[in-house]
């Protein structure tokens, strides 16, 4: 079917068209805001403006420790994207209290420039994933050399921010577990955040954390003896030839499994490495299996996007399924069910608009009759 202006003469729509076009700029200016807001975050830039008073770039810029000339052109993105306020009278800018509370590290978990960072991280990859496009194959981890330090911030946001007060309330009787003692295993656990909170909170239990990465290993590991913890310890492991049989009481997976070369055999090695009463939680991406059903997802384009020049192209670099971010719920079950586990249930957090969490068992709850 043709669907250009030369096979439909006289049926093109002047006003859809100016309408489309008006997106696309909106688009182009948000990208660019974007990536100043990346740079907004890591320059401590709104830190520092969430501090002062109505201030002139110059003041903004000595305030932050950083060059006159780079903070006054950052500021007029800022101005022309409706992020600072800037008054002309006076010629100082201020950022409004209201777009504090989503863009400084105070506001965390609410900082949402902490997730515009991987849109750059993106970006700099942008000529593998060509190349992947036309010739087929992935993007390897090594290629990203940052966004071990990216998950790892947005972790300790959406993740080790609700980790005792919501996330672990989600299976009843667990946190009570935990304070007696039992075995935990993180499997892609990055460098470590949630599984570090958990072994400080609870060190009558035990800890383990598996991930391909050894850059984000020897983080984990160098980060617990800082802080001098006995009861954890982080391994680089391929989860595809991971073998433990009945060893853990809780087996956990943080935004893991859809990046996994093979998940399918990764959710077998759980289920075999956890104990017949034991517990996995999975948290992974709020998403459908089913593409027109994430048009409406207020993150749909950015999952879908952060899965192709990341997620699916990582898995496919090691052979792999590629199921990419947006995998969805149907099919995560489904595989959960393939994996042998019988238990399947899916909570969200009101904190946590990104992911499902899955509180998974190896069997059914049976009800017991009275005689």
């Amino acid at each position: 079917m043709c669907n250009s202006i030369a096979c439909n003469p006289g049926r093109f729509d002047n006003a859809k068209a100016e309408a489309f076009a008006y997106k696309m700029l909106t688009t182009l200016n948000s990208a660019a805001i974007s990536l100043m807001v990346s740079i907004g975050h890591r320059t401590g830039l709104f830190d520092t403006l969430g501090q002062l008073e109505p201030s002139t770039g110059e003041q903004i810029a000595h305030a932050a420790n950083l060059n006159e000339r780079y903070v006054r052109e950052w500021l007029g993105a800022m101005v022309a994207g409706r992020i600072v306020a800037y008054d002309t009278e006076s010629h100082t800018y201020y950022l409004p209290a209201e777009h504090a509370a989503f863009l400084t590290r105070e506001a965390s978990p609410d900082n949402i420039a902490v997730t515009a960072q991987y849109i750059a991280v993106l970006g700099s990859v942008e000529d593998q994933i060509i190349e992947c496009f036309q010739h087929g194959g992935g993007v390897p981890y090594s290629s990203y050399p940052r966004f071990h330090e990216v998950m790892a911030e947005e972790s300790g946001q959406l993740t080790v921010s609700g980790l005792f007060d919501a996330i672990l309330p989600l299976v009843d009787g667990l946190q009570e577990k935990l304070q007696g003692g039992i075995d935990v295993v993180d499997v892609g656990c990055g460098r470590g955040r949630a599984l570090t909170a958990m072994a400080e909170r609870y060190p009558n239990s035990k800890f383990v954390g598996y991930d391909l990465s050894n850059e984000a290993i020897a983080s984990a590991n160098t980060n617990a003896a800082k802080l001098g913890l006995t009861n954890i310890r982080f391994v680089a492991q391929d989860l595809t030839e991971w073998s433990e049989f009945d060893s853990y009481d809780l087996v956990t997976a943080f935004d893991a499994i859809h990046d996994q070369g093979r998940p399918d055999i990764v959710l077998r090695n759980i289920h075999r490495a956890l104990r017949e009463d034991g517990v996995f939680l999975m948290q992974d991406i709020a998403a459908s299996s089913n593409v027109a059903e994430n048009a409406d997802n207020p993150l749909g384009a950015f999952i879908y996007t952060i899965s192709c020049m990341h997620c699916m192209t990582v898995s496919l670099a090691q052979g792999g399924m590629g199921l990419g971010a947006a995998w969805g719920e149907q099919l995560a079950k489904s595989m959960l069910a393939e994996s042998g586990f019988e238990s399947v249930r899916v909570s969200r957090l009101e904190h946590d608009i990104q992911n499902n969490y899955y509180i998974v068992r190896k069997k059914e709850a049976r009800t017991v009759r009275a005689a």
